[in-house]
Protein backbone atom coordinates (compact mmCIF):
# COMPACT_ATOMS: atom_id res chain seq x y z
CA UNK A 1 0.00 0.00 0.00
CA UNK A 2 1.49 3.33 -0.81
CA UNK A 3 0.61 6.06 1.95
CA UNK A 4 -0.17 9.40 -0.47
CA UNK A 5 1.63 12.36 -0.15
CA UNK A 6 -0.24 14.99 -2.67
CA UNK A 7 -3.52 12.78 -2.82
CA UNK A 8 -5.73 15.16 -5.46
CA UNK A 9 -8.03 15.26 -7.84
CA UNK A 10 -6.92 13.63 -11.15
CA UNK A 11 -8.14 15.50 -14.09
CA UNK A 12 -6.21 12.79 -16.68
CA UNK A 13 -7.89 10.29 -15.34
CA UNK A 14 -11.43 11.88 -14.59
CA UNK A 15 -12.49 11.27 -18.59
CA UNK A 16 -13.50 8.41 -18.00
CA UNK A 17 -13.86 7.47 -14.77
CA UNK A 18 -17.46 8.07 -13.92
CA UNK A 19 -16.79 7.36 -10.44
CA UNK A 20 -14.56 10.16 -9.41
CA UNK A 21 -16.49 13.24 -8.37
CA UNK A 22 -14.43 16.05 -7.81
CA UNK A 23 -15.17 18.03 -4.32
CA UNK A 24 -13.60 20.25 -2.18
CA UNK A 25 -10.08 20.05 -2.59
CA UNK A 26 -9.39 21.87 0.87
CA UNK A 27 -7.48 19.46 2.82
CA UNK A 28 -7.86 16.80 0.58
CA UNK A 29 -5.06 15.86 0.94
CA UNK A 30 -4.75 15.17 4.81
CA UNK A 31 -8.01 13.54 4.59
CA UNK A 32 -6.70 11.02 2.53
CA UNK A 33 -3.93 9.92 4.61
CA UNK A 34 -6.23 10.17 7.77
CA UNK A 35 -8.46 7.29 5.77
CA UNK A 36 -5.29 5.66 4.26
CA UNK A 37 -3.78 5.12 7.93
CA UNK A 38 -7.52 3.82 9.43
CA UNK A 39 -8.18 1.57 6.86
CA UNK A 40 -3.99 -0.27 7.53
CA UNK A 41 -4.58 -0.11 11.13
CA UNK A 42 -8.26 -2.25 10.66
CA UNK A 43 -5.88 -4.60 8.58
CA UNK A 44 -3.31 -5.02 11.15
CA UNK A 45 -5.77 -5.34 13.65
CA UNK A 46 -6.74 -8.50 11.32
CA UNK A 47 -3.43 -9.91 11.78
CA UNK A 48 -2.38 -9.03 7.96
CA UNK A 49 0.90 -7.83 6.96
CA UNK A 50 0.48 -4.36 5.48
CA UNK A 51 3.69 -3.48 3.82
CA UNK A 52 3.31 0.42 3.67
CA UNK A 53 5.44 2.42 1.36
CA UNK A 54 5.63 6.77 1.71
CA UNK A 55 5.02 8.10 -1.68
CA UNK A 56 8.13 10.70 -2.96
CA UNK A 57 7.59 13.96 -3.63
CA UNK A 58 9.17 13.90 -7.14
CA UNK A 59 7.63 12.60 -9.59
CA UNK A 60 3.93 14.43 -8.29
CA UNK A 61 1.82 11.64 -8.56
CA UNK A 62 -1.48 12.06 -7.37
CA UNK A 63 -3.23 8.92 -7.66
CA UNK A 64 -0.16 7.12 -6.26
CA UNK A 65 -3.10 5.56 -3.28
CA UNK A 66 -3.74 3.12 -6.07
CA UNK A 67 -0.62 0.81 -6.68
CA UNK A 68 -3.00 -2.44 -7.82
CA UNK A 69 -2.94 -0.83 -11.50
CA UNK A 70 0.50 -0.43 -12.22
CA UNK A 71 1.97 -3.39 -10.58
CA UNK A 72 0.68 -7.11 -9.63
CA UNK A 73 2.54 -9.92 -7.74
CA UNK A 74 2.14 -13.71 -8.68
CA UNK A 75 3.53 -17.08 -6.96
CA UNK A 76 6.82 -18.59 -8.49
CA UNK A 77 8.23 -15.05 -7.94
CA UNK A 78 6.11 -13.55 -11.00
CA UNK A 79 5.56 -9.62 -10.94
CA UNK A 80 3.89 -7.55 -13.80
CA UNK A 81 3.98 -3.99 -14.86
CA UNK A 82 1.29 -2.69 -17.02
CA UNK A 83 0.26 -0.01 -18.97
CA UNK A 84 -1.30 3.33 -17.48
CA UNK A 85 -4.24 5.66 -19.57
CA UNK A 86 -2.78 8.24 -17.50
CA UNK A 87 0.32 9.55 -18.57
CA UNK A 88 0.93 11.47 -15.14
CA UNK A 89 -0.28 8.04 -13.47
CA UNK A 90 2.71 6.20 -15.39
CA UNK A 91 5.05 8.25 -13.03
CA UNK A 92 4.10 5.70 -10.32
CA UNK A 93 6.23 2.58 -11.18
CA UNK A 94 8.89 4.45 -8.95
CA UNK A 95 12.11 2.00 -8.21
CA UNK A 96 11.58 2.65 -5.07
CA UNK A 97 8.92 0.95 -4.65
CA UNK A 98 10.45 -2.02 -6.24
CA UNK A 99 13.28 -1.84 -4.15
CA UNK A 100 11.38 -2.00 -0.96
CA UNK A 101 9.38 -4.75 -2.12
CA UNK A 102 12.05 -6.77 -2.93
CA UNK A 103 13.82 -6.32 0.16
CA UNK A 104 11.04 -8.38 1.92
CA UNK A 105 9.93 -10.59 -0.70
CA UNK A 106 11.61 -12.98 -3.61
CA UNK A 107 10.78 -12.33 -7.07
CA UNK A 108 12.89 -12.76 -9.83
CA UNK A 109 11.03 -13.07 -13.45
CA UNK A 110 9.11 -9.36 -14.82
CA UNK A 111 6.79 -9.25 -17.37
CA UNK A 112 6.47 -5.71 -18.52
CA UNK A 113 3.62 -4.56 -20.56
CA UNK A 114 4.66 -1.15 -20.67
CA UNK A 115 5.19 -0.85 -23.92
CA UNK A 116 1.99 -1.04 -25.13
CA UNK A 117 1.44 2.58 -23.84
CA UNK A 118 3.25 3.83 -27.30
CA UNK A 119 0.54 2.24 -29.24
CA UNK A 120 -2.07 3.89 -26.88
CA UNK A 121 -3.34 0.11 -25.62
CA UNK A 122 -4.12 -0.46 -21.80
CA UNK A 123 -4.14 -2.94 -18.87
CA UNK A 124 -4.32 -0.96 -15.77
CA UNK A 125 -3.47 -4.23 -13.68
CA UNK A 126 -5.74 -6.00 -11.47
CA UNK A 127 -7.95 -3.01 -11.74
CA UNK A 128 -8.98 -3.99 -15.30
CA UNK A 129 -8.59 -7.51 -14.50
CA UNK A 130 -10.14 -9.16 -11.50
CA UNK A 131 -8.34 -12.74 -11.37
CA UNK A 132 -9.38 -15.79 -10.01
CA UNK A 133 -6.17 -17.14 -9.04
CA UNK A 134 -6.87 -20.66 -7.73
CA UNK A 135 -9.22 -21.50 -11.62
CA UNK A 136 -6.52 -19.32 -13.94
CA UNK A 137 -9.41 -17.39 -14.95
CA UNK A 138 -9.32 -13.36 -15.89
CA UNK A 139 -12.32 -11.47 -16.01
CA UNK A 140 -12.29 -8.62 -17.50
CA UNK A 141 -14.96 -5.70 -18.90
CA UNK A 142 -13.54 -3.95 -22.03
CA UNK A 143 -13.04 -0.30 -21.74
CA UNK A 144 -10.67 2.60 -22.83
CA UNK A 145 -8.46 1.38 -20.12
CA UNK A 146 -8.79 -2.26 -20.87
CA UNK A 147 -7.38 -3.77 -24.26
CA UNK A 148 -8.69 -6.95 -25.39
CA UNK A 149 -4.99 -7.15 -27.43
CA UNK A 150 -3.24 -6.53 -23.83
CA UNK A 151 -5.32 -8.78 -22.29
CA UNK A 152 -4.49 -11.85 -24.52
CA UNK A 153 -0.56 -11.08 -23.86
CA UNK A 154 -0.78 -11.45 -20.41
CA UNK A 155 -2.61 -14.63 -20.37
CA UNK A 156 -0.63 -16.15 -22.74
CA UNK A 157 2.50 -15.46 -20.56
CA UNK A 158 0.85 -16.33 -17.29
CA UNK A 159 -1.10 -19.11 -18.46
CA UNK A 160 -4.33 -17.90 -17.76
CA UNK A 161 -8.29 -17.77 -19.20
CA UNK A 162 -10.06 -14.85 -20.30
CA UNK A 163 -13.56 -14.07 -19.31
CA UNK A 164 -14.23 -11.16 -21.64
CA UNK A 165 -17.53 -8.80 -21.51
CA UNK A 166 -19.00 -5.43 -21.57
CA UNK A 167 -20.40 -3.23 -18.59
CA UNK A 168 -22.05 -0.30 -18.45
CA UNK A 169 -22.84 1.80 -15.24
CA UNK A 170 -26.53 3.19 -14.69
CA UNK A 171 -26.05 6.35 -17.13
CA UNK A 172 -24.57 3.98 -20.14
CA UNK A 173 -21.22 4.75 -19.63
CA UNK A 174 -18.42 2.19 -19.84
CA UNK A 175 -17.21 0.95 -16.62
CA UNK A 176 -13.57 1.74 -16.24
CA UNK A 177 -12.40 -0.94 -14.45
CA UNK A 178 -13.57 -4.57 -13.89
CA UNK A 179 -12.68 -4.34 -10.52
CA UNK A 180 -15.75 -2.06 -9.33
CA UNK A 181 -17.69 -4.29 -10.27
CA UNK A 182 -16.77 -7.28 -9.01
CA UNK A 183 -14.95 -9.32 -6.03
CA UNK A 184 -13.72 -12.41 -6.98
CA UNK A 185 -12.94 -14.45 -3.47
CA UNK A 186 -12.00 -18.20 -2.85
CA UNK A 187 -15.62 -19.59 -2.64
CA UNK A 188 -17.88 -16.52 -3.63
CA UNK A 189 -18.06 -13.82 -6.17
CA UNK A 190 -19.71 -10.39 -5.68
CA UNK A 191 -20.57 -9.10 -8.84
CA UNK A 192 -23.42 -6.47 -10.38
CA UNK A 193 -24.72 -8.75 -12.90
CA UNK A 194 -27.22 -5.60 -14.00
CA UNK A 195 -24.35 -3.93 -15.45
CA UNK A 196 -23.73 -6.33 -18.30
CA UNK A 197 -26.35 -5.74 -20.63
CA UNK A 198 -26.05 -8.18 -23.47
CA UNK A 199 -28.07 -11.52 -22.22
CA UNK A 200 -25.42 -13.96 -23.56
CA UNK A 201 -22.38 -12.22 -22.44
CA UNK A 202 -24.78 -12.40 -19.08
CA UNK A 203 -24.88 -15.74 -19.34
CA UNK A 204 -21.73 -16.52 -20.13
CA UNK A 205 -19.95 -14.58 -17.29
CA UNK A 206 -22.40 -15.94 -14.62
CA UNK A 207 -21.94 -19.66 -16.20
CA UNK A 208 -18.32 -19.06 -15.86
CA UNK A 209 -18.38 -17.99 -11.81
CA UNK A 210 -20.65 -21.16 -11.27
CA UNK A 211 -18.76 -24.04 -13.05
CA UNK A 212 -16.06 -22.77 -11.11
CA UNK A 213 -17.65 -23.66 -8.08
CA UNK A 214 -18.09 -20.18 -6.51
CA UNK A 215 -21.36 -18.74 -5.45
CA UNK A 216 -22.56 -15.63 -6.91
CA UNK A 217 -23.75 -12.86 -4.41
CA UNK A 218 -24.88 -10.30 -6.64
CA UNK A 219 -25.00 -6.45 -6.06
CA UNK A 220 -27.37 -3.89 -7.91
CA UNK A 221 -26.14 -0.33 -9.87
CA UNK A 222 -26.35 1.90 -6.72
CA UNK A 223 -24.43 -0.89 -4.99
CA UNK A 224 -22.18 -0.64 -7.40
CA UNK A 225 -21.94 2.93 -7.18
CA UNK A 226 -21.02 2.77 -3.63
CA UNK A 227 -18.27 0.15 -4.31
CA UNK A 228 -19.38 -2.71 -3.13
CA UNK A 229 -17.72 -4.29 -6.05
CA UNK A 230 -14.64 -3.17 -5.04
CA UNK A 231 -13.77 -5.57 -2.32
CA UNK A 232 -10.68 -7.68 -1.88
CA UNK A 233 -10.55 -10.45 0.24
CA UNK A 234 -6.60 -10.97 1.81
CA UNK A 235 -5.12 -13.55 3.97
CA UNK A 236 -3.77 -13.30 7.86
CA UNK A 237 -0.62 -14.69 9.13
CA UNK A 238 -3.04 -17.58 11.16
CA UNK A 239 -4.48 -17.81 6.80
CA UNK A 240 -8.00 -16.77 8.19
CA UNK A 241 -9.91 -15.41 5.03
CA UNK A 242 -10.96 -11.22 5.45
CA UNK A 243 -12.76 -9.87 3.37
CA UNK A 244 -11.93 -5.83 2.78
CA UNK A 245 -14.40 -2.85 1.68
CA UNK A 246 -15.42 0.95 2.89
CA UNK A 247 -17.85 2.11 4.90
CA UNK A 248 -19.70 3.12 1.91
CA UNK A 249 -19.52 -0.32 0.32
CA UNK A 250 -20.49 -2.26 3.54
CA UNK A 251 -23.87 -0.08 4.70
CA UNK A 252 -25.25 -0.20 1.29
CA UNK A 253 -25.55 -3.77 1.57
CA UNK A 254 -28.85 -5.39 2.40
CA UNK A 255 -28.88 -7.62 5.65
CA UNK A 256 -29.14 -10.77 3.49
CA UNK A 257 -25.93 -9.77 1.54
CA UNK A 258 -23.76 -8.54 4.66
CA UNK A 259 -25.12 -12.20 6.35
CA UNK A 260 -24.19 -14.37 3.19
CA UNK A 261 -20.67 -12.82 3.07
CA UNK A 262 -20.13 -13.04 6.91
CA UNK A 263 -20.42 -17.17 6.78
CA UNK A 264 -17.41 -17.23 4.29
CA UNK A 265 -14.94 -14.53 5.81
CA UNK A 266 -14.23 -11.80 8.22
CA UNK A 267 -15.41 -8.48 7.51
CA UNK A 268 -13.48 -4.96 7.38
CA UNK A 269 -14.13 -1.58 6.59
CA UNK A 270 -13.48 2.12 7.22
CA UNK A 271 -14.34 5.10 6.30
CA UNK A 272 -12.85 6.14 2.73
CA UNK A 273 -15.20 8.94 1.17
CA UNK A 274 -12.65 11.37 0.31
CA UNK A 275 -10.32 9.14 -1.55
CA UNK A 276 -13.58 7.23 -3.26
CA UNK A 277 -15.18 10.55 -4.09
CA UNK A 278 -12.22 12.22 -5.66
CA UNK A 279 -9.74 9.05 -7.05
CA UNK A 280 -13.04 7.29 -8.30
CA UNK A 281 -11.42 4.11 -6.31
CA UNK A 282 -12.07 2.42 -2.88
CA UNK A 283 -10.71 -0.06 -0.86
CA UNK A 284 -9.59 -2.81 -3.37
CA UNK A 285 -7.87 -0.57 -5.45
CA UNK A 286 -5.54 0.61 -2.56
CA UNK A 287 -3.99 -3.14 -2.22
CA UNK A 288 -1.78 -4.75 -4.32
CA UNK A 289 -2.19 -8.16 -2.91
CA UNK A 290 1.64 -10.20 -2.50
CA UNK A 291 1.78 -13.27 -3.50
CA UNK A 292 4.74 -14.23 -3.47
Amino acid sequence: MIRPLHFVYNEETAVNNSFQKKGNQENLSEKAVQEFDELVKELQKQDIEVTVIEDSPVPHTPDAIFPNNWISFHESGIYCLYPMFAPNRRKERKTEVLDTIRKKFHYHKLFDFTDYESENLFLEGTGSMVLDRDKRLVYACISPRTSLLVLEDFCKKMDYRHVVFHATDKTGNNIYHTNVMMCVADKFVVICVDSIMDAQEKKYVTDTILSSGKEIIPINLEQMNQFAGNMLQLENKNKEKILVMSNAAWFSLSPEQKEKLVQYNRIVHASLQSIESNGGGSARCMIAEIHL
